[in-house]
């Protein structure tokens, strides 16, 4: 599976983005979706996934802010991010996780946001 990440950009506190990642490949394979940030000088975290059944998980920081979505025709997964703040400033990675555990990543896209 390759992962193709785009969206980011600079933004004003308060404000908004999104960010879409494109599968390619053996998708059929694919059972989660979703997307990790690393912040500067930070450990990479978990932000967000969408399972094949729809079922979607938050880290609790974004709860409310974030919203994952997917579009099974085009293969693309989606972080629809509101109300951002400086502390989401990090570069934001796309991965799937295969149904027999092997995981892809995508290139990163850096989302700066500032106050």
């Amino acid at each position: 599976v390759q992962l193709q990440a785009c969206g980011g950009g600079l933004v004003q506190a308060g404000g908004s983005l999104r960010l879409s990642c494109a599968a390619s490949g053996s998708i059929f394979s694919i059972n989660v979706m979703g997307w990790y940030r690393q912040a500067p000088g930070k450990q990479r975290e978990f932000v967000a996934h969408i399972t094949s059944g729809d079922t979607k998980y938050y880290e609790d920081s974004v709860k409310g802010r974030f919203t994952i979505s997917r579009d099974s025709a085009k293969n693309t997964v989606y972080l629809q991010m509101n109300s951002l703040k400086p502390e989401d400033t990090a570069v934001y990675y796309c991965y799937a996780i295969k149904t027999s555990g092997g995981q892809s990543w995508g290139q990163g896209t850096l989302v700066t946001v500032s106050s």
